[in-house]
């Protein structure tokens, strides 16, 4: 029963994580109807933003975490604006745009591998190490607040797209881009609000991942797998679907680790991920995608 118990709390920390980095990345899928790799490389770019305002220039710890959140907006909207609004204007595929967002992913990574190098950074701030005992399970008190984090954050993104004249926006868009614009919606400019949006909850999967795990450059491509997975078994396009597939996937991994050596982890992921793509590529909320 506690090994049971620990792999659910396991599983809730692992789908919270996967829940933030999927949730920004269908975000913008939804609305530019492409597969947006560099997400990952948002994301490792923020970790690091968060690592030098913290642990290098010794700011205060939640003034660096809002600086790093609305620099990885930044950081989004500057992916769009440089990479992204070119290749529209020039009426690129999204199999081009798909090839692109590699190319932004790789890049990020060298960047930041050129900057702070190949070792491995840690930001300790929580106390990670003394953990609380819960019916047998541990839990530490920073895995709270991932879990607390992501809760507050979902329900935070689900009242903008819900209630906010930019979220409805973008679901107009999202829904059917022509008809938007004939109302008077920039279809351009809700591009580049969910850039902003996305990248900026990738921001805070990033925080949570800095205090929870290493930061290394190359972590972004293996980040962006488990979001991208989540996003599929969900429904691609969907929020709520990234958000149910990220839970899942979580629970996937940590109880399959339980039969298995928990280097088939990630085989799990990939496993999961072929399923959906050969036997429901629209994910279980029967999304429709376009990937022309």
């Amino acid at each position: 029963m506690d090994i049971f118990l620990q792999l659910v709390i396991n599983s809730l920390i692992a789908g919270a994580i996967y829940s933030l980095i999927a949730c920004g990345f269908s975000l913008i899928y939804s609305t530019n109807k492409f597969i947006h790799f560099a997400h990952g490389g948002v994301i490792v770019a923020s970790s690091y933003i968060f690592y030098f305002l913290f642990s290098l220039l010794h700011l205060e710890f939640y003034l660096s975490c809002i600086l790093a959140v609305i620099l990885a907006g930044l950081v989004g909207y500057l992916i769009n604006l440089i990479i992204y609004e070119p290749f529209r204007k020039r009426k690129a595929s999204n199999s081009i745009l798909l090839i692109a967002s590699l190319g932004v992913l790789i890049l990020l990574e060298s960047f930041m591998l050129i900057i702070f190098g190949a070792n491995v950074q840690t930001i300790d701030y929580i106390d990670n190490v003394q953990g609380l005992s819960f019916y047998g399970a541990i839990i530490t008190p920073l895995q709270i607040v991932i879990i607390i984090s992501s809760i507050i954050l979902f329900v935070f993104f689900y009242l903008f797209m819900k209630k906010t004249r930019i979220g409805k926006a973008m679901r107009a868009v999202s829904d059917n881009v022509e008809v938007a614009e004939i109302v008077g919606i920039s279809a351009s400019r809700i591009y580049s609000w969910s850039f902003v949006i996305g990248s900026m909850v990738a921001g805070v999967a990033a925080i949570l991942i800095s205090l929870e795990q290493n930061i290394e450059p190359s972590m972004g491509t293996g980040l962006m797998i488990k979001g991208f997975t989540a996003a599929v078994i969900g429904g691609l396009g969907s929020v709520p679907g990234a958000i149910l597939g990220a839970f899942l996937l979580g629970f996937a991994e940590n109880f399959g680790i339980w039969y298995l050596p928990s280097g088939y982890k990630d085989a799990i992921a990939f496993v999961l991920l072929f399923l959906f793509l050969l036997f429901r590529p629209n994910g279980i909320l029967g999304i429709k995608y376009n990937t022309k």
